[in-house]
């Protein structure tokens, strides 16, 4: 039996090298199947954006931290819970995506919840999202939060200004209750201007493969973004405790609020590296007398590339 062939040491991190850059490269991928007139509007409108090179090795080498906050989560049982709030198209999934691209799904997990059921708005309001906080060794991601409540429930008329005033009385307390338990709770607000959130939803309107992403709720957040400006202000106001500070991320420049996000979370929280036993893979058992079967082709998937 052939021995498989074995690339030497600085080929084959190459050649991983290479394979993670074109993972995040598909990624980058996504604006390219826009309208030419368009995107060439948006370029025109981030003529500094970080160049790929740069970009790639900044969010590699802190996609390499987050590996060892993972792995100091999981080590010491701690649990955090990061929330990511902001306007539509404001940038968070992106951000979300390259917070777990190389991490356990088991240790880091996203919790994006839909509407709730007509049984959960009978609960209690935070009763829906107790199940999701983390346990030991654990940490969770948050797109969307019980913020809802504060920006698209009270905007577009879901809360009432007693179930909205309720909710800034107890999210304080919900939150320092979090915190005492010992899960470390961290905020995130995407902030992007008029015109850019305006260019992102023509982007999105204009490419096939981004318009799952538009939803009535998006388009009226379009017409109602003085109102949406307004409830921002007084959540921000109302719930930046110091036990769960806000932390705003200019998210105009997708490339930098990703490194800058990703920067700052690694920056408070004190992981440590964690010792690892060696590994060394064991020797394949040849057995003489063994003999692969040899399946029917059918049950091959075609291979058409």
């Amino acid at each position: 039996m052939t021995e498989p062939t074995q690339l030497p040491g600085r080929d084959w991190l190459a050649a991983e090298l290479a394979d993670a850059m074109d993972e995040e490269y598909e990624l980058e991928l996504e604006d390219s199947t826009l309208s030419l007139e368009i995107s060439k509007i948006y370029k025109r409108s981030h003529p500094d954006t970080i160049d790929r090179a740069t970009y790639f090795h900044a969010l590699m080498h802190l996609q390499s931290e987050l590996i060892k906050l993972q792995d100091w989560v999981q080590n010491t049982g701690e649990k955090v819970v990061v929330l990511f709030e902001g306007r539509d198209s404001a940038g968070k999934g992106g951000v979300i995506k390259r917070i777990t691209q190389r991490l356990n799904p088991r240790v880091v997990r996203t919790v994006a919840l839909p509407a709730p059921s007509d049984r959960e708005k009978s609960q209690w309001y935070f009763q829906r999202y107790v199940p999701h906080l983390p346990a030991g060794g654990e940490i969770v991601l948050f797109d969307r939060s019980w913020y809802n409540r504060a920006g698209v429930e009270r905007v577009m008329g879901f809360a009432s200004d007693d179930q909205v005033e309720e909710f800034f009385n107890d999210v304080p307390e919900f939150e320092r209750m979090l915190v005492r338990s010992g899960i470390r709770v961290v905020k995130y607000w995407f902030s992007i201007t008029d015109e850019e959130q305006q260019m992102r939803f023509l982007m999105r309107i204009h490419d096939p493969m981004k318009q799952w992403k538009l939803s009535p709720m998006d388009l009226q957040s379009r017409v109602r973004w003085e109102q949406y400006t307004k409830a921002k202000e007084e959540m921000m106001d109302r719930t930046n405790i110091p036990e769960a500070p806000w932390y705003i991320v200019e998210g105009n420049d997708k490339k930098r609020a990703r490194l800058n996000c990703i920067a700052h979370l690694l920056s408070l929280i004190p992981y440590q590296p964690v010792e690892h036993d060696e590994v060394t893979l064991p020797d394949r058992v040849f057995n003489p007398d063994y003999e692969r079967a040899v399946l029917p082709p059918e049950l091959y998937v075609p291979s058409k590339y």
